[in-house]
């Protein structure tokens, strides 16, 4: 008995046919437009996304900002550090002061923040800037708020201290501004 032989294997044509691709590619949910109007070329893009999506529009000056406030948290760390007295002394116009530990406690806090800041200058990720951003914006505010307290209690007007107020309330300000324009969403064009 002589083995039967399989029919031969006839090749499909449907992947030319053009009706039964718009098929194919209707049940699997590809081609069309999706919920935010984007439409996907293949499964995968659709499954894994499209990396267009999560790139931030950076505001203008943005960049530049993050620069200013990395070198400006690094500068005074390093002053807060090496040269405790005088930073000091700029600030709340007094000679001495009873213990340089504390001034220089918030120089390596300064650092560890100064970090953060020359981290989020080279990131694009959109999460790292906003956090940075509103990192600066608290550190803004607590300084603002415990200089106030400070001042009131002293019941004295340094200029350093008067400058550093106006220059903290205006830090804020420039950091929420920033903070809000990178988490906005982008317009449909």
């Amino acid at each position: 008995m002589a083995a039967k032989q399989p029919p031969p294997l006839m090749k499909k044509h449907s992947q030319t046919d053009l009706v039964s691709r718009l098929k194919t590619r209707k049940i699997l949910g590809v081609g069309g437009e999706d919920d935010d109007g984007e439409v996907h070329r293949s499964k995968i893009s659709q499954v894994l996304g499209n990396e267009i999506k999560f790139a931030v529009r950076e505001p203008l000056g943005l960049r530049v900002w993050q620069l200013v406030s990395a070198v400006m948290f690094s500068g005074v760390a390093i002053m807060a550090l090496a040269f405790p007295d005088q930073l000091y002394d700029v600030v709340f116009d007094e000679e001495s002061v009873s213990s340089k530990t504390p001034i220089r406690l918030y120089g390596g806090a300064l650092l560890s923040i100064s970090l953060i800041m020359w981290n989020a200058l080279y990131t694009a990720e959109k999460v790292i800037i906003r956090w940075s951003l509103l990192t600066e914006a608290c550190y803004f505010s607590v300084q603002f708020l415990v200089t106030t307290i400070s001042l009131v209690e002293s019941s004295r007007i340094a200029t350093g201290a008067m400058f550093l107020l106006v220059s903290r309330a205006l830090f804020i300000l420039i950091s929420i501004y920033y903070y809000y324009q990178v988490g906005r969403r982008p317009k449909k064009v």
